[in-house]
């Protein structure tokens, strides 16, 4: 039997919008502008998404995963607590996937806003620790980078 292992990792992202800070806080906060970036997947034969946004609320996305992915049928399932809110300025969100009932991942994320010449500054923090079968980090980091994009679509009004 193989030892299990943790990967521990933290990356950052950052973007600058056109958009005020209120403008993009909205699209972190508003259970119905996040589903449009947030909760949707081109590799999901269905998705839920549920958001109590205050701190102590839940946020919870599962998708099945469709036979263009490595796990066809089965269920990636995210579920996180809002620790810290601060309007406009920084959303911290815990959360923990599982992939076909099993634990892969716990992740710490925060969301840090800020006015930019005109627009909005945002960074994104992901701090995790990856279980066996995570696919890891990289992985990890290219799924938020799509994310992102779809912020991005979204916020323009595109998406």
């Amino acid at each position: 039997m193989l030892e299990p292992t943790v990967i521990h990792d933290t990356f950052v992202l950052e973007r600058t919008y056109p958009a005020s800070v209120e403008r993009v806080f909205a699209f972190l906060s508003d259970p119905a502008k996040k589903r449009q970036w947030y909760a949707r997947s081109e590799a999901s034969a269905e998705a839920s998404f549920e958001m109590d946004f205050r701190e102590g609320g839940i946020e919870r996305s599962s998708y099945r995963m469709d036979e263009r992915t490595p796990f066809p049928g089965e269920v990636l399932a995210n579920e996180g607590t809002y620790q810290d809110i601060v309007p406009g300025e920084r959303v911290v969100l815990a959360t923990s996937m599982t992939l076909a009932g099993r634990r892969i991942s716990c992740s710490l994320i925060t969301v840090e806003l800020a006015g930019s010449d005109g627009g909005t500054k945002m960074t994104l923090t992901h701090q995790a620790a990856f279980f066996e079968g995570s696919g890891g980090p990289d992985m990890r980091k290219g799924g938020w980078e799509q994310l992102l994009n779809r912020f991005d679509e979204a916020l323009a009004g595109l998406g």
